[in-house]
């Protein structure tokens, strides 16, 4: 145990999401699996557990976050939901997809969850154990990814305890993440004009090119395993891990059999083995710009990008 806490983990059972549900109605913070990554929990209608979320990540207060709810009526609370946005929600909850809505004047969240946004942003997760602890408490989740910010997105409980143990209380070990990335987030305009602010498992298109953060996952450096990324490479050095791809094995495939949904699922976990590993660099083989490998690839740039 590392910091102010000490972390339980709880198993994804009745108990253990009765036990997750007691802690976020107090204001306290669960790391919960999703279909995508896990994510940081906390009551978005209270402003001392929202601020829980930023204090334990790190995170700039400037960087909104998701509302995550059980069902369509309750995310209609939230944001204004124009024909284009029913559609998608129609086509595509419960799952991977978040759309960013006009908020609506009295919603009840905690002023830090849109960083003072007149938007929001709200999600309906897919995952049995998520979904499960929704239908166990009376109150919206806000959940970033679980995670130190700017580091490697986690797809298991050990992930998250790598950055967040002792800084927060619990933590849902459900095993991997399917996805594997973030989801898809989509800005749904008053017009109805669409916007991709981030890709994801959901392919929609490539991302709209916008200087101004609308939601999470737009900075420009994030994603750091800590050590300096050269993508694109062809051939490898004896102090690089290689990130390899179909053919190309490296120490860590995405997938031999050239995948992409494969590919996307194991991408973090082959991040968080380069961050481990006693190589200083680390290079990655080309990953076709296609499909969902421009979501990988968009989270691969950015983990190259130092900060700063």
């Amino acid at each position: 145990m590392r910091g102010k806490y000490v972390t339980e983990t709880l198993q994804p059972d009745k108990g253990g999401i009765a036990r997750a549900a007691q802690i976020l109605s107090a204001g306290g913070l669960v790391a919960v699996p999703t279909e995508t990554v896990y994510g940081l929990a906390a009551r978005a209608d209270s402003d001392k557990a929202v601020a829980r979320i930023y204090q334990a990540k790190g995170r700039p207060t400037f960087n909104p976050l998701i509302v995550h709810v059980g069902t369509l009526q309750h995310a209609r609370s939230f944001g204004e939901f124009v024909p284009e946005a029913e559609r998608l929600a129609e086509l595509y909850w419960p799952g991977p997809l978040t759309l960013v809505l006009q908020s609506l004047s009295e919603t009840r969240l905690a002023s830090a969850v849109t960083a003072g946004l007149d938007t929001v942003a709200i999600r309906i997760p897919a995952h049995q154990v998520m979904r499960a602890l929704l239908s166990n408490v009376d109150f919206p989740l806000a959940a970033p990814s679980a995670n130190r910010s700017g580091f490697i997105s986690p797809t298991t409980a050990a992930h998250v305890l790598t950055s967040l143990d002792g800084r927060i209380d619990a933590v849902i070990d459900a095993g991997a993440c399917a996805a594997g990335l973030e989801s898809t987030i989509v800005a749904v305009r008053d017009n109805g004009r669409t916007d991709v602010l981030r890709p994801g498992p959901i392919e929609l298109g490539a991302a709209t090119t916008n200087s101004t953060i609308e939601a999470p996952g737009q900075l420009a450096s994030h994603y750091s395993p800590g050590k300096p990324i050269r993508l694109e490479a062809t051939a490898i050095a004896k102090d690089e891990f290689c990130i390899g791809f179909g053919s190309s094995l490296g120490d860590c495939n995405l997938s031999s059999a050239g995948d992409m949904k494969e590919a996307a699922s194991r991408l973090y976990g082959c991040l968080h083995d380069a961050a481990r590993s006693d190589k200083p660099r680390i290079a990655v083989v080309p990953i076709p710009e296609e499909g969902i490998g421009m979501a990988i690839n968009d989270r691969l740039r950015r983990a190259a990008t130092p900060p700063g």
